[in-house]
């Protein structure tokens, strides 16, 4: 076991995606669809033998000891090893293109959930698979976050303070785990590992006891945990658990608001709590703040339709924006199945522009959800507010926040840096997807989904229906890099970029 675990992470990486492709290829055996069974059975077992001779080559060398390579690594493990996990795909459905079927898994690995196929396209191994790849992405995010991330000061944790995962005062093992990137990459999936899959084992179970199907509610449970949306019956509205299982769902959820929701590794984390967490204070007030404003933009309108004593109307439709925010908050991108009452039910419609705006925002720092993050935000809106009471009073001297403790002196103006960084890069892909003949609109719906990996986004937020699979293949491959840059974020590319990480 030492042996394997001092292998390149890419190499890790692909070995877990040869070995999950037997539980795919074990129900498609069970359910008689031997081509599928084949086609599973076959990729992972011809890619585990590979994956043994290389790494037996690689054996005498040193992997994994400095965090840079890891990222390089992580680089790889979203951009590459997609092409691995696309063949047991691409020779199952049989019907599709490579480049298709390495879009689909792009979209899965990175959380980000935008689809080619209708549901019914697709069999059950195959809807599996593409679950279970979002799944193992998210996992990846949270391992990768805590272990990478945060000492090299990426993906957020660049606005926090001391109180990250690898900066906080440690002793003993603990600081040789800093010290070793490859030691402290084991103790954070030795950690991570069992609560990621009982929180997801707890959910599919909750799910099958409100009536979903056993598939339904494992994909559900897995799509949920990994913020990647993806369904195998195209979405809520068509389960059988209704709004117990969205009730139990919504639940879920908050684990992509903060942190802390799941670990304490985190400095400070065991006497400060969720009730002053920034992040899980700012995504609570947005959950509930862009409900009522929703409802009572509707309410108002529906005395013009005479529907204002529909008291049932209104719950639904409070409901329906509830949850609704929530997931795209988190870059789920599930709707609820009252989101089109909350819509109609006083004559208004909700503009998809509020959708693109939560997901864009995003969840927690070091969570599975994808967007700008609501820490950077929390950062932005303390330095803008002290910005107004240095107009009102000019020589007030600045107070410092319980949520403050936690924000670097200079982590405004990182998080205003990353916040332009990312409008940039919206314009850019927006820019470029325009002279691939994509219209203006669908040009910036399609950036800001990829992005913000919100893939259900592109349904849920566009005018006109729009079929990603009729696009060209360099759109295809225009929305691939957009997501990849959105999970990995455009600091860590930069840092890859400069001179101490080629000399390393």
């Amino acid at each position: 076991m030492r042996a394997i675990l001092a292998l390149p992470l890419f190499l890790l990486m692909s070995g877990v995606g040869c070995v999950s492709m037997l539980l795919p290829a074990a129900l498609a055996l069970y359910m008689g669809n031997f081509h599928d069974a084949r086609s599973f059975f076959y990729s992972g077992l011809l890619g585990l033998i590979v994956i043994a001779f290389i790494g037996i080559a690689m054996s005498g060398n040193k992997h994994n000891q400095s965090g840079l390579s890891q990222l390089r690594a992580l680089l790889a493990g979203f951009a590459i090893l997609p092409v691995f996990l696309a063949v047991p795909f691409y020779e199952a459905v049989q019907t599709t293109s490579f480049i298709n079927a390495y879009f689909e898994m792009v979209s899965s690995l990175t959380t980000t959930g935008a689809t080619l196929f209708d549901p019914e396209r697709l069999s059950a191994p195959e809807h599996l698979w593409r679950a279970q790849v979002g799944w193992m992405g998210g996992l990846l995010i949270w391992v990768s976050a805590a272990a990478i991330l945060a000492p090299l000061a990426l993906g957020g944790f660049e606005v926090t303070s001391l109180a990250v995962p690898g900066h906080s005062r440690l002793s003993g093992s603990a600081r040789a785990d800093r010290t070793n990137p490859a030691r402290r990459l084991m103790r954070v999936i030795v950690a991570l590992v069992p609560v990621y899959t009982g929180l997801t084992i707890a959910l599919s179970l909750m799910l099958l006891v409100a009536g979903d199907g056993p598939l339904v509610a494992l994909c559900h449970a897995m799509s949920t945990m990994a913020t990647s949306g993806i369904s195998p019956v195209g979405g809520l509205a068509e389960t059988n658990s209704g709004v117990t299982g969205e009730a139990i769902i919504f639940c879920f959820l908050f684990f992509s608001l903060s942190r802390l929701t799941f670990s304490k590794d985190t400095a400070g984390a065991a006497r400060s709590g969720l009730g002053t967490d920034p992040e899980f204070r700012l995504g609570v007030g947005i959950v509930i703040g862009v409900p009522v404003l929703l409802f009572l933009r509707h309410w108002v309108a529906s005395f013009e339709v005479g529907d204002e004593q529909n008291v049932a109307a209104g719950l639904g439709a409070l409901w329906g924006a509830l949850f609704t925010t929530l997931s795209f908050l988190s870059t789920t991108g599930f709707e609820s199945i009252d989101w089109t009452y909350a819509q109609s039910w006083s004559g208004l419609g909700t503009p998809g522009l509020i959708l693109m705006g939560l997901a864009l925002i995003g969840g927690g720092v070091a969570t599975t959800a994808g967007g700008v993050k609501l820490m950077r935000v929390f950062a932005l809106y303390l330095n803008g507010a002290r910005e107004i009471e240095r107009l009102i009073h000019p020589s007030s001297l600045g107070r410092s926040p319980e949520g403050m403790r936690r924000i670097r002196r200079e982590g405004a103006f990182i998080a205003w840096v990353f916040f332009m960084l990312m409008a940039m890069t919206i314009a850019g892909v927006t820019t470029f997807l325009g002279l691939l003949g994509v219209e203006f609109s669908q040009s910036v719906l399609l950036a800001v989904a990829t992005l913000s990996n919100t893939g259900p986004l592109i349904s849920s937020a566009a005018e006109a229906p729009l079929e990603l699979i009729s696009q060209s293949n360099g759109v295809k491959a225009t929305l691939v890099g957009a997501m990849v840059l959105g999970r990995l974020e455009l600091l860590a590319i930069v840092v890859m970029l400069t001179p101490d990480a080629w000399r390393d």
